[in-house]
């Protein structure tokens, strides 16, 4: 008690607000050596306690309180409780402000999933994240249901609610969900039924109350069904239950009604719907809809008012100015790089693609019908665009005139339409040169078609098809380097250019450099999967180099795509009869006679086919066939009457011989035949035979000595090495009964005219007789003209 002073009544009720205690005076703190000692112990630490009561690390110093100042006691403890200290402090215990002495926090208590409340919560996860599953699922092309598992967890989850007595708790917007998805899914995967029964159980609930714009989707899939009047009916009761404020929507359906009636031929009506659109709302697809309306029912003065009407429709776009980037403001800039090319801008520009697509096609439409003459009716259309805010469609619609001019053979006026935009602008001026030089190479007016190639290249280097031109016209000129240096840069232009990459690869075939033609051809392929004329490329190069098995193989893909082609048929058997296997050989050849029996390489081969086999009676309809073909070819006859001969058949064969000396009566081989057979059958005709045999003889020596030829129409024809192939075949077959046969080595020594000449081996079809004939015809260069 003697450190505890009472209070002592005093007259002023305000004295003491001045006094001051020692105690928080910080501006004695570097004088304090308790303090400073205590600050220079590592994390705090106290120094050695020195006062009487231990705890205090400035119990050594008298302490001044506002209860007054006693020499040598110690002040009291309560003013750093907080910070861990405790006037009960034991000694021996250490400084723990954090309390890490207590050891590890104790463990979470587990949550009970066993409760109805988790099992609910889990549930609703579990069908929320199925849903978006769904969702996902669909937008990556999966067919995948994932809605049917959701719509199975929601019932459930509605079960667990109803057994926990809440079944007020119920969350429609969840129910609503999965439904909706589930009924969407059935849809994109074509369950049309299963679609239609759950959208109806969506309405049948009254709980749903925005529920009747699902109606619009059950039209759309009886309109796939093509139940057009049920597709009607549900539109317009969706049109009676979507109010005037969502104007969008009420046209776009309003739209889909008008699209029922065109699909029903109901034009009158589908007008009545797209003017009603054009009235309130109007947009490019109506206005267009609209067009081929009045077209369909020929209503010229409203076609005309259609179009105008389409051509007003604005777009709704920002100017193509604001993504130009300006060089003043770097910020300004980096914010039009990143904008440039991001989804909005691309969707503006489909937009606008769209509607340019669309006048396009209307006016190239209604240009005929709307005017007496073709001609005039472009040219209105053309003024219209002109006047619009499609102005710079006005010069693509004059290529197209030119085009379709083109199409109705009327080259003149396709010549004088295009030459009339060679001082028009440069996009313009270079699509139009391309197209007069691709005239004039089509009429082989090559000079014309160079000039006309080089003013396109000059008005646009980077245009693909002029340089594919211009390399044609070098190849033409048997400038090969040349050409691949030309159909190398259209490639470097545009890496999608089929045409040039065609071309280059049939340079390099030219210049035999296969296996650049082969690179060429197969990356042609991969972009082509179905073209006919390319795989035929790779397979000749293969043949080229003697890799058969390959060759055949492509071939092969060849008929997977054109299984009748008789061509390709006779080079499948022309391969595999090189190859060796004559069984293989012998089916093609046979197939390929069978879809076009007047191919007179196949009819040989065939023939030549049977009398190896010792079918000599086979063979005779295939050379019969050949001389109704080639009538002045003596060599099919002398075939025919060599078969009957061979299958003994010797009056027949004296017939023929004597036939073929009736139509050929200077050919030596006939002669000689009817010799030896008048000789050998005992006939008075020998001796007549053997003067005209001698007095044929004498004039071949008179006029092989003052340099002439035989006839090479009437007798003889000039040597063929197929055709002495093929006599030389003849010559080794063994044939029984001829005692005749071989004992003159010059008696079968006329001479057969191949009727193909050097190109008989080559395939000749719709699909390749461009590649091998006119390597650069109408086919490779369609596509240099705009595309429609």
């Amino acid at each position: 008690m003697e450190n505890v002073h009472l209070a002592v009544e005093e007259d002023d009720l305000y004295s003491g607000y001045n006094d001051y205690n020692p105690t928080f005076d910080s501006e004695e703190l570097e004088n304090d050596v308790g303090f400073q000692q205590a600050v220079r112990t590592s994390y705090g630490r106290r120094p050695p306690v020195t006062a009487k009561f231990p705890g205090t690390a400035i119990g050594a110093r008298p302490l001044a309180s506002s209860f007054g100042v006693s020499d040598g006691a110690a002040r009291p403890m309560t003013a750093v409780r907080a910070a861990g200290y405790t006037s009960s402090l034991t000694r021996g215990m250490t400084f723990d402000p954090l309390g890490q002495s207590r050891g590890p926090a104790p463990p979470l208590e587990a949550k009970n999933e066993n409760t109805p409340e988790e099992k609910i919560k889990i549930l609703e996860k579990k069908v929320n994240d199925l849903v978006k599953e769904s969702c996902i699922a669909h937008s990556m092309g999966s067919s995948e249901l994932k809605a049917k598992e959701a719509g199975r967890k929601d019932r459930a989850l509605v079960k667990q609610k109803e057994l926990s007595g809440k079944p007020e708790q119920i969350n429609l917007d969840t129910r609503y969900s999965v439904l909706l998805n589930l009924a969407n899914q059935y849809a994109n995967n074509e369950m049309f039924q299963e679609a239609l029964n759950t959208y109806q159980l969506i309405l049948n609930n009254k709980m749903f109350t925005n529920a009747g714009c699902l109606k619009v989707n059950m039209g759309n899939i009886y309109l796939k069904l093509k139940n057009y009047p049920k597709a009607l009916k549900y539109y317009r009761m969706a049109l009676d239950q979507i109010s005037d404020e969502h104007k969008e929507m009420r046209t776009k359906i309003m739209q889909n009604i008008g699209m029922v009636f065109v699909c029903m031929g109901q034009y009158t009506d589908a007008i009545t719907s797209f003017e009603q659109i054009m009235s309130n709302s109007p947009n490019i697809k109506a206005g267009y809809n609209l067009t081929l309306c009045y077209y369909a029912i020929g209503d010229r003065e409203r076609m005309k008012k259609a179009f105008q009407e389409l051509i007003s429709v604005p777009l709704c776009i920002d100017d193509e100015d604001k993504y130009i980037p300006s060089n003043d403001d770097p910020t300004s800039n980096l914010i039009t790089e990143a904008i440039k090319n991001d989804k909005l801008h691309q969707m503006e520009r489909d937009r606008k693609s769209m509607a340019e697509k669309f006048i396009m096609t209307t006016a190239k439409l209604i240009a005929p019908a709307i005017e007496t003459s073709f001609a005039t009716g472009f040219d209105w259309c053309v003024e219209m665009v002109k006047s619009s805010q499609y102005v710079e469609l006005a010069n693509d619609l004059e290529i197209n005139k030119a085009i379709t001019f083109l199409r109705q053979k009327d080259i003149n006026q396709a010549v004088k339409t295009l030459k009339t935009f060679e001082k028009k602008d440069t996009r313009v001026k270079s699509t139009a040169a391309t197209n007069l030089s691709f005239i004039y190479f089509l009429e082989k007016d090559f000079d014309q078609a160079d000039r006309f190639a080089d003013l396109a290249m000059n008005a646009d280097r980077y245009n693909p098809a002029a340089l594919t031109n211009k390399g044609n016209i070098v190849f033409v000129k048997q400038e090969y380097e040349k050409a691949a240096e030309f159909f190398k840069e259209a490639l470097r232009n545009d890496s999608m250019c089929t045409e040039a990459l065609y071309n280059l690869g049939l340079t390099y075939k030219r210049m035999n450099h296969v296996e650049e033609g082969l690179d060429c051809f197969i990356k042609l392929h991969n972009i082509l999967r179905n073209s006919t004329q390319v795989m035929y490329q790779v397979a000749s190069l293969y043949e080229l180099k003697e890799n058969y098995p390959e060759a055949i193989e492509w071939l092969m893909k060849v008929i997977s795509v054109t299984p009748t082609d008789p061509h390709v048929l006779a080079k499948l058997g022309q391969l595999f009869d090189i190859d060796g296997d004559k069984s293989q050989a012998f089916q093609y050849y046979s197939e390929s006679f069978r879809y076009l029996p007047s191919n007179i390489t196949v009819i040989e081969w065939l023939g030549a086919h049977y009398i190896e086999t010792q079918f000599c009676e086979k063979a005779i309809q295939y050379f019969e066939r050949a001389t109704l073909i080639q009538p002045n070819q003596v060599k099919w006859q002398l075939m025919v009457a060599s078969c009957y001969r061979r299958s003994g058949n010797y009056q027949k064969a004296l017939e023929t011989y004597k036939d073929i000396h009736h139509k050929f009566p200077e050919n030596i081989e006939c002669l000689r035949f009817l010799v030896r057979l008048c000789t050998d059958m005992g006939l008075k005709e020998v001796q007549e035979y053997a003067t005209k045999l001698k007095k044929v003889e004498k004039m071949k020596e008179i006029k092989e000595q003052v340099g002439l030829q035989p006839d090479s129409g009437r007798s003889s024809s000039s040597s063929s090495t197929k055709g002495e192939r093929l006599i030389s075949k003849m010559r080794s077959y063994p044939v029984s009964n001829e005692p005749y046969e071989g004992s003159n080595s010059k008696e079968l020594d006329a001479s057969y005219v191949d009727p193909l000449g050097p190109q008989a081996e080559r395939p000749r079809t719709g699909a390749t007789k461009r590649i091998e004939d006119d390597e650069f015809g109408d086919d490779e260069l369609g596509d240099d003209l705009l595309p429609e």
